[in-house]
């Protein structure tokens, strides 16, 4: 009987009109949208090779250490074509250099708003959004709408179980509504392989779970409408009832979530943040400037007493290596205060961040659309900590080529020296038309998101979405039992 029942609704849903129509619809879109990633993919790895080019060869055009600046840039994810999440949102570069705090900047949607009016479409946006509605279309008269049809009556005057009918119907719509998904998510698969996108290992076990995630966001859509039409007789009711749902927990509860977070937790603005900045900046500055001309009236009182100006010209020249040591010691030391009072203020700014994030997502995680949407950034690494991960590895990055530039540097203002004392002439910092020999200076190295730990990010959201399922179903299961089939 279990079998009867299971192959009728699997029948109703695949024979059905609305599903040839929503599975084009669904068809069309994933593919589409796969297609369309895969291009802004290439043109972003085209722009960022281009980028690496240009930052290298202004590198190796250098001739002088102490004039040195570099940028580098954000790696394009392949598996932004199936969750774009805050890839577009956040900047691609960021200048290393020690007048320079690390920032990415030039988002992609800062230089092409259009865009950013209508955002990209992707294949998790097609879940979140296209196919629950779809499930809801499915599933809003499973049940109301045979007792209104009079099949529930007739099918309860055989020994049907109540529990074995419930079960029949929440699998056949599962079955029909998901095994045909599969088709065109493999034809996007293999548009990815053929047009040569580079996907590792890691990539393919990402994609492998996101589709896994996707199904069971599905499911709780499907579960939901079996739920709602258990609780109702009318078709119509459900269907409006489902349809206020749907809106609330894709639409209103993840930005209502956001808004209430950010009035429970106040977080200083960016405008804030870069005129406490500068201000220090300024302060330090000032207060140098006059220390050192401070320390220079003190250095020309020595010679107050010399009559010639050989004798000058003879005492500031013992005296000039270890004055511009103490110079550049001095301004160095300056350069690494401003450094660890933006660092500071930086960690301050991220850390009220963090919390009203956290709160935001707790607040937004009552939604099983935002749990989705959560867990697909996590897994494709596009979620928020995408722009946490680049910075602190940027930030590390900047340790290491100041530290080497500083070397060199120092090896620079040696040579300069000892011309001067041979030549007996003023050499300045940085003469000289020979590029630099960078072949040792430090490669940066773009952040990993290993498969253990996307999983491991992403498990509370999985866990809530799938304990959000089971209780829907577990619900419709209890409201058939006490269901009026008359």
């Amino acid at each position: 009987m279990f079998s009867t029942l299971y192959l009728k609704e699997l029948k109703a849903i695949l024979l059905s009109p609305k599903f040839v129509a929503t599975f084009g619809i669904c068809s069309i879109l994933v593919l589409l949208s796969v297609f369309i990633g895969v291009r802004e993919y290439e043109t972003a790895v085209a722009q960022y090779e281009t980028a690496l080019q240009l930052a290298d060869q202004e590198v190796r055009e250098a001739t002088s250490w102490w004039s040195l600046d570099h940028r580098v840039y954000r790696k394009p994810n392949p598996l932004q074509i199936f969750a774009s999440g805050i890839n577009n949102d956040i900047g691609r570069l960021s200048n290393i250099a020690s007048s320079y705090e690390v920032k990415l900047r030039q988002s992609v949607y800062q230089d092409d708003t259009l865009f950013a009016v209508f955002r990209f479409i992707d294949f998790a946006f097609i879940f979140q959004v296209v196919l629950s509605l779809f499930a809801i279309l499915f599933t809003y008269d499973s049940i109301n709408g045979e007792r209104e049809a009079g099949t529930l009556k007739l099918t309860f005057s055989n020994a049907v179980s109540r529990g074995k009918y419930i079960q029949a119907k929440f699998l056949g719509a599962w079955t029909g509504l998901t095994v045909p998904l599969i088709i065109p998510v493999a034809l996007a698969l293999l548009v990815v392989i053929v047009m040569g996108v580079p996907l590792t290992s890691v990539d393919w076990s990402k994609l492998v779970a996101l589709l896994g995630v996707s199904i069971v966001y599905f499911t709780f859509f499907i579960a939901l409408g079996l739920l709602v039409s258990a609780l109702t007789r009318r078709s119509s009711v459900s269907f409006l009832i489902l349809l206020v749902a749907w809106v609330f927990f894709v639409l209103i509860l993840p930005r209502a979530a956001t808004m209430a977070a950010g009035q429970i937790v106040h977080v200083p603005s960016v405008v804030e943040s870069e005129s406490q900045k500068d201000r220090y900046r300024t302060d330090r500055w000032q207060a140098y400037g006059e220390e050192r001309s401070a320390h220079w009236r003190e250095r020309m009182a020595g010679a107050s007493g010399m009559t010639t100006s050989e004798e000058r010209a003879a005492y500031f020249d013992e005296r000039r290596p270890e004055w511009d040591k103490e110079d550049n010691e001095a301004r160095q030391a300056v350069m690494d205060e401003i450094a660890d009072y933006n660092r500071k203020v930086s960690e301050e700014l991220g850390n009220r961040k963090a919390e009203q994030e956290r709160l935001a997502f707790l607040l937004a995680r009552l939604s099983p659309s935002s749990a989705y949407q959560l867990a697909t950034m996590k897994l494709c690494g596009t979620n928020t900590t995408l722009k946490r991960r680049y910075e602190e590895s940027m930030q590390a990055y900047r340790t290491d080529f100041l530290r080497f530039v500083q070397e060199k540097g120092d090896e620079e203002r040696q040579r300069v020296l000892d011309r001067r004392r041979e030549s007996n002439r003023v050499v300045m910092f940085g003469a000289g038309d020979a590029a630099l020999d960078v072949s040792e200076l430090p490669r940066y190295e773009a952040p990993t998101n290993a498969f253990a730990e996307a999983i491991a990010l992403s498990m509370i959201d999985i866990g809530l979405m799938a304990l959000f399922s089971v209780v829907c179903f577990g619900g419709a299961f209890v409201a058939f039992l006490r269901y009026d089939v008359r």
